[in-house]
Order: C-alpha cells, then sequence, then structure tokens
C-alpha cells in the first residue's frame, strides 16, 4: 500500500466540497478522452493536441495525470489537505465519466474514495507535514507507508473537524449510518478475522484497524 498527497483544486478550482460529498478525486486536465490503457507517449500526444499552447509546460501534467491514472492503485491511502484540516481516504480504480469532460466541468478523470477520517493538519508529523508541502498536483510519499504514522488516527472514531469547505459540502466525513443486518456484520467481522492471519502484513494491519473501528463505533 502506498501513500499519495494531492491537491484539492484542478484547474486552480476547489473542488474539496464535491469531493467529500460525491465520494470521488479527480486530476483535471479535461479534453484528453479516457485514459485507461493509454500508454505515456499516447498521454503526451494527446495533451499536445488538446493544450497546443502549452507545450513547454506539459511535463508536470505529464507526470501527474501518469501518477493518478497509472501509478496509483486501489487500496492505495490519499491524504488532502484543506484549510485546517487533512482528509484521508482509500482510493479505488480509475474512473472515466464522458459527461464531465468540459472546460466548465473538468472532473472527468476520476478515482473513487472512500473518505475514512479528518486529521487537524498541525497533529500530523514532520514526514507528512513535509510530504503535503510539495506543490504538485500529486506526491507519493518515499517512504514505508508506516512513517506516516497514521493509524492511531484510523483507529479513533471518524472526525468531525468544521472545516466549513466550498460548495455547501458537509463539514464532516461521517456518513450517515446505514442499517446491516447483524447476520452481515458477523460475516464481514469473520472476513476481518481471516485476513489478520494473512501472509501480508500491509493486510493485516488494515483489517487490524478495520475491526478496531468496528469496535470502537460501539456497534
Amino acid at each position: 500500500m502506498n501513500l499519495y498527497q494531492m491537491k484539492s483544486n484542478p484547474s486552480g478550482i476547489d473542488r474539496m466540497g464535491n469531493y467529500l460529498k460525491d465520494n470521488f478525486v479527480s486530476i483535471g486536465w479535461p479534453g484528453i478522452g479516457d485514459l485507461d490503457n493509454v500508454s505515456r507517449d499516447e498521454l503526451e500526444e494527446r495533451l499536445i493536441q488538446a493544450y497546443p499552447n502549452q507545450i513547454q509546460q506539459l511535463n508536470e501534467p505529464v507526470n501527474d495525470i501518469s501518477t493518478f491514472v497509472h501509478g496509483m492503485q486501489d487500496g492505495d491511502y490519499l491524504l488532502m489537505a484543506h484549510r485546517d484540516a487533512v482528509y484521508v481516504g482509500d482510493v479505488g480504480d480509475y474512473y472515466y465519466v464522458e459527461a464531465y469532460d468540459s472546460e466548465t466541468e473538468g472532473t472527468c478523470h476520476r478515482r473513487g474514495v472512500t473518505w475514512l477520517t479528518a486529521i487537524r493538519r498541525e497533529e500530523l508529523n514532520a514526514k507528512v507535514q513535509e510530504l503535503l508541502s510539495h506543490p504538485e498536483m500529486i506526491t507519493k510519499f518515499t517512504e514505508a507507508y508506516a512513517a506516516a504514522q497514521l493509524e492511531g488516527f484510523l483507529m479513533k472514531p471518524r472526525s468531525s473537524i468544521d472545516d466549513s469547505v466550498a460548495q455547501g459540502a458537509p463539514a464532516t466525513v461521517a456518513a450517515a449510518p446505514v442499517p446491516v443486518d447483524k447476520q452481515t456484520i458477523q460475516e464481514a467481522l469473520h472476513i476481518l478475522k481471516e485476513a489478520m492471519g494473512s501472509e501480508d502484513a500491509e493486510r493485516r494491519e488494515r483489517a487490524a484497524v478495520a475491526i478496531l473501528q468496528y469496535a470502537k463505533s460501539g456497534s
């Protein structure tokens, strides 16, 4: 599992409200079509065709888009800073939404996100602070995930940090509870307990965090 920081304002527009409300993130750069299975060379060609007046400044976007589409993987963790809060999310696969492929919408390149918690920025360690300070739209944490020391925050109940984000989005990442029958809960806990016996250390760690979060919720 890898950790990334990502900015909330692709194309200079603050999208944090949309991201929290609709559980996704976007890299921006409309007009280049679906990027699933597109090579870096083809991505460069599409950018040159779509943005001919920005050819000299396209190296960084190519890196950002390539990281977003191909570098990130389902299950990686994402940090997105907004004002005094840092939102932590578990990202899903890349997908393309043609209806939002326009200059006004601009959020056609997406990854789904399960928002896990929000943390006051000042509480994060120096290594994570450095990651968040990178000016690039998206940056990978170069150290092992454990060095970020996020586990303690993820084991706590979801935060209700008052962030007053744009576009009227809720100021909390906590969702309204969804009724789940006891049998489904027991089956899910059984799967998590089996995952704790996995040979994959990261899988064991994530299963343990999920169980502890369930226990702390009082369910």
